[in-house]
């Protein structure tokens, strides 16, 4: 079995509750959806077995948290990555999911393998696509026993409908569900700063555990 990779890396964690931890990243090839604040563009993919991917990560020692497997949408490719969480479970390490909260079927096959899951609420408003309210419920339904964070990329276009949709959803299960409002990064500035102050403000009314946070490994420049 061979999966399309386009990196094996080691970086720190740039986005959400984990973010500055270091990590090695397992960034798959390929997504579902084409959100327009996509800052991800991949054009080249090696083919790799789980044992050629092992080994890529295993070469970076043991001094790092967890392995991220990123993308991409990772859960494209969902028989190669129970394979892969299988053997690094064996080895006792922490996994990491990145996943845009849609492919919830797939999800349920590895749910199980997973530690820490780093999911993605798209507002309409902000990808420029049709919702996925009701993937992102049966989703985040499957995933409450795990350490589960949601992010949602705030931009300029960004509606308030939509984030009180994403609460509405979240409060369905528990109102500590951390909820990562970050900033589109390309598109910062005193307009964008106003609108992430005033979303984080209502969301507060509902939920316990709000915050803001940019993408850290852009503003440093790193990968």
């Amino acid at each position: 079995m061979k999966a399309k990779i386009s990196e094996v890396f080691k970086s720190i964690q740039g986005e959400g509750i984990y973010q500055g931890i270091e990590q090695v990243f397992v960034r798959f090839f390929g997504c579902n959806l084409k959100c327009r604040f996509c800052d991800t563009k991949l054009s080249f993919y090696k083919e790799l077995t789980v044992e050629q991917t092992l080994q890529e990560i295993e070469s970076f020692g043991t001094g790092f948290h967890s392995v991220s497997l990123t993308g991409g949408e990772p859960l494209l490719q969902v028989n190669f990555l129970k394979s892969l969480l299988e053997e690094l479970k064996k080895r006792n390490i922490i996994t990491y999911l990145e996943t845009n909260g849609v492919l919830y079927n797939e999800f349920r096959e590895i749910v199980d393998y997973i530690d820490i899951v780093a999911m993605d609420f798209k507002l309409p408003s902000s990808t420029g696509l049709d919702d996925f309210y009701l993937e992102h419920t049966k989703f985040l339904k499957l995933g409450l026993s795990k350490d589960i964070f949601v992010k949602a990329v705030i931009t300029k276009s960004s509606e308030l409908i939509d984030l009180k949709r994403t609460i509405e959803i979240l409060l369905k299960f528990k109102k500590n569900i951390p909820l990562i409002l970050q900033p589109n990064y390309f598109e910062w500035d005193d307009i964008l700063k106003k609108k992430i102050e005033a979303f984080k403000g209502f969301s507060q009314q509902y939920l316990t555990d709000v915050r803001v946070i940019p993408q850290l490994h852009k503003i440093l420049g790193v990968r």
